[in-house]
């Protein structure tokens, strides 16, 4: 992994974590999912501009359309959809904490679907990563967190564990910037109708609204999201996926300096069991070097 990959890996994770954040200030003032449509549909409408005007197309192939759906859908409205959803029953911190587990579902899904093979350091870093989901999760349900939210953070996770599994045929063949914008306007264009059928749109406007979510629009939303996608393209899902260890500490720090959220030590614990756990599993899948002769 070369140091342009690892600056762009933690350059996303930091953006991609204070969406946490920002998002926690959107909820409290507009319907998660009205919220949450229109953002895709303002980041997908500049993105399919601006890669217009780059000279991409949108005439792409069929591998590459199958897999931009998939992601719309995955990531986009199922991921960030429930994860906006449960951000007015719990922290950003916490749901920051439940999204850093994507790495380790990545891990049993691959081992699951594609019967990819992981090593003993593989298997003690998934034992690691649920054993401190444990220490958080036992320490805030006892402190009563919502199980509701909870449940939808753990759901969203999982959407975003397929998502990543299915960007490598989306990043393939060019118009990286044309794919991010398309796969956007497909989860505007979902969350668009369930927000119709369940949410009742009432709208505290403010500025703390409007700065918050242009910030999501723009940084976790637009540029996150097309920097994920080169990451991925340059050095692979499983290894851009080392990353998303970072969240939870980026997503706890980002909190407590804007939102003034506090963290016990069963979380500060259970991040640094997660984050050796999710490093064990994405360092056992390196390949061995071979010795020379």
């Amino acid at each position: 992994m070369d140091l342009r990959a690892i600056f762009m890996g933690i350059v996303f994770a930091l953006m991609w974590s204070s969406a946490f954040t920002s998002a926690r200030m959107i909820v409290v003032d507009a319907p998660p999912l009205m919220a949450l449509s229109a953002r895709f549909f303002l980041s997908g409408a500049i993105g399919v501009a601006i890669a217009l005007a780059l000279g991409q197309t949108w005439r792409l192939t069929r591998a590459q359309w199958k897999s931009t759906a998939i992601f719309g859908l995955c990531q986009n409205a199922l991921y960030l959809g429930l994860n906006f959803a449960a951000m007015q029953w719990v922290e950003a911190s916490f749901a920051s904490i439940i999204a850093s587990t994507m790495p380790l579902m990545v891990a049993v899904l691959g081992w699951a679907l594609f019967r990819d093979k992981l090593p003993m350091v593989g298997v003690a870093g998934l034992v690691l990563g649920v054993i401190g989901v444990g220490v958080i999760m036992g320490a805030r349900l006892s402190g009563g967190a919502d199980l509701m939210g909870v449940a939808f953070c753990f759901a969203g996770a999982m959407a975003l564990s397929i998502a990543t599994l299915s960007v490598r045929g989306a990043s393939s063949g060019g118009n990286v910037l044309m794919i991010v914008g398309l796969q956007m306007l497909v989860g505007g264009v979902i969350l668009a109708v369930v927000s119709a059928l369940i949410e009742v749109h009432t709208i505290n406007w403010n500025t703390q609204l409007i700065l918050a979510f242009l910030y999501t629009t723009l940084v976790p939303g637009l540029i996150a999201t097309w920097l994920w996608f080169k990451l991925v393209g340059r050095i692979g899902a499983t290894r851009a996926a080392t990353f998303h260890f970072l969240n939870p500490f980026f997503g706890v720090l980002i909190a407590w300096i804007v939102l003034g959220e506090q963290m016990g030590w069963s979380d500060l614990l259970g991040v640094a069991v997660i984050c050796a756990g999710i490093l064990a599993v994405q360092l056992s899948k390196r390949p061995t070097p071979v010795p020379a002769s």
